[in-house]
């Protein structure tokens, strides 16, 4: 759901383009741009109209209260990813390479152009402002659940008959990798994820010489 940016000669074309899309596809780019920009607290319901261009009424026509808009958001943003994740194993040769997907398309996301710089994973970032037992929150979770599975998918065509290791070392990867975003998020670069992919590497590397 992240818009790259324009160039300063485009933004009226950009700006009539994003007018002539579909309202609920309007407010939810908008919500992308604004919750991963300045939170989901600090950000109103009249601040992602007025970025959408519509009225406040369109946005209830859309969405029953700003904590679906929210969780619509959420999925978005996973689905946003899922996209990254599919198009890499597309290029990728074996399950050493599937794991590396997952880091890359991590990568990926966070070399958009986001209005403010990186910040760090979107997902967790709106999970750190909701209450215990949000809805959203179980999204973000099922999110991370998700990225596991896939590393653990991979790992167990590489090691079929080592499921306990297959289980502990997909654990160890997200661990690495969502600890990488966290420090990346913090420095507004992707340096961090990248480290995180190279050290990946040499995971993969032990496990064949094990």
């Amino acid at each position: 759901m992240q818009e790259s940016e324009e160039p300063a000669a485009d933004v009226g074309t950009a700006s009539r383009r994003r007018r002539r899309r579909p309202a609920r596809e309007r407010l939810l780019a908008a919500a992308a741009r604004r919750f991963y920009a300045d939170g989901v607290a600090a950000t109103g319901i009249d601040t992602i109209t007025a970025d959408a261009g519509v009225a406040k009424m369109s946005l209830y026509n859309n969405f029953s209260s700003k904590s679906e808009l929210v969780r619509a958001y959420l999925d978005a943003r996973h689905e946003e990813w899922l996209g990254l994740y599919r198009a890499r194993l597309d290029r990728a040769e074996g399950p050493r390479e599937g794991v590396l997907a997952v880091f890359d398309a991590y990568a990926d996301h966070a070399a958009f152009a986001y209005e403010r710089g990186f910040r760090g994973c979107g997902l967790l970032n709106a999970a750190a402002e909701l209450p215990a037992g949000d809805e959203g929150r179980a999204v973000v979770r099922r999110h991370k659940e998700e990225v596991e599975a896939l590393l653990a998918g991979h790992l167990r065509d590489l090691l079929p008959d080592r499921p306990d290791e297959v289980r502990a070392t997909a654990e160890h990867l997200s661990f690495l990798l969502e600890g990488a975003m966290a420090r990346a998020g913090l420095e507004g670069e992707d340096t961090r994820v990248r480290h995180a992919r190279e050290l990946a590497v040499r995971v993969l590397e032990g496990l064949g010489r094990s």
